[in-house]
């Protein structure tokens, strides 16, 4: 299939099985779950009756007090006392198979150019980092919430950026199911089209 190029002359021939691939909204939705699930610390620590500190000495004898058996002050029933079931640090990342997320980034990306959210341009470049020459070439495109995707790091490029709300610049290292949910439109270099063609095929 070809993608007509904004603002350019000509367009792009793309592989129809990267970009013309069946919307899997079940996979869509693993795969962003997983991906978002692998960015959770999983620090979450808390104390148990072994644990909090004290509580060594039985508090009073076990019958003639008139008072409930207690064998520890550190009882989760108490003040100060330890927590029945305790968190500890955990793992909360989930397995996708690379087939599995290729084929969702694959689904997502066609979806895209189905609803007209995947922009294509020759280049995207600023001549320093001045975060009013993108607005200006953003405004030109009419684009606001945005996310730009560019073949390799760019600098002037991300600082430009960094300080617009909506609009976020990543390389083809950097992609992810996420932020391709994330924005309203994409806009993507030619040569970043290219490489996410050869990346998922």
């Amino acid at each position: 299939m070809k993608i007509t190029i904004t603002g350019g002359s000509g367009s792009v021939e793309v592989a129809d099985s990267t970009f013309a691939a069946t919307f899997n909204e079940a996979l869509i939705h693993q795969v962003v779950t997983a991906y978002r699930a692998a960015g959770r610390s999983g620090s979450k620590r808390q104390k148990n009756r072994s644990d909090a500190r004290g509580g060594g000495a039985k508090p009073w004898a076990q019958k003639g007090t008139g008072r409930a058996r207690a064998g520890t002050s550190r009882s989760p029933i108490w003040v100060g006392g330890g927590r029945a079931f305790a968190a500890r640090p955990r793992d909360y990342s989930q397995k996708v198979n690379r087939k599995m997320y290729r084929a969702a980034m694959r689904s997502m990306l066609s979806e895209l150019i189905r609803q007209d959210g995947l922009m294509v341009v020759d280049s995207i470049e600023v001549a320093a980092p001045k975060t009013r020459e993108l607005v200006a070439r953003l405004t030109e495109l009419k684009l606001d919430n945005v996310l730009i995707l560019v073949d390799k790091y760019d600098e002037n490029l991300c600082l430009s950026a960094r300080n617009l709300p909506g609009v976020d610049v990543l390389d083809l290292r950097e992609i992810n199911p996420v932020s391709l949910l994330r924005f309203d439109r994409v806009l993507a270099t030619k040569a970043a089209v290219k490489g996410l063609e050869e990346q998922l095929s």
